[in-house]
């Protein structure tokens, strides 16, 4: 009987060691039913009890569903893939600046060497002048 009792304590302070470590890492928004002062003060006055009525009563959904800390993969994370698809955008408009930038400097060759300037008329090449004669 004793060591039944001696047991009973052992597991009861461990609950209440364990609740008590939870209660204080979880966020004060995401406690639900009392504030964490008051569920320190449950935890602490009724230990076995007060254990159990914040895994029902006011330990946060959320850490229930997600341990806290757990990461996902950045395929299932909606934010990377949200800024993933603006930094492809962003590479894709600056390729195709790049592109245009280039392809107006071609341009601008090829109308600079479709137009030449006319040759400048030399004097000597003129035959036809009065001033010349045979």
């Amino acid at each position: 009987m004793v060591r039944l009792l001696i047991f009973a304590a052992v597991v009861s302070v461990a609950l209440m060691i364990y609740t008590l470590i939870e209660c204080s890492r979880a966020p004060r928004h995401l406690i639900r039913s009392l504030p964490k002062p008051a569920w320190f003060v449950v935890i602490i006055l009724l230990p076995l009890i007060g254990a159990v009525l914040w895994f029902v009563l006011g330990r946060p959904q959320s850490s229930a569903n997600q341990p806290a800390g757990q990461q996902t993969a950045p395929d299932d994370d909606e934010d990377f893939l949200r800024q993933l698809e603006v930094w492809r955008r962003q590479q894709q408009r600056e390729a195709d600046t790049k592109a245009r930038e280039q392809e107006l400097k071609d341009q601008g060759k090829i109308q600079k060497n479709t137009n030449p300037e006319p040759p400048a008329k030399s004097e000597d090449t003129d035959t036809d002048s009065p001033d010349t004669k045979s």
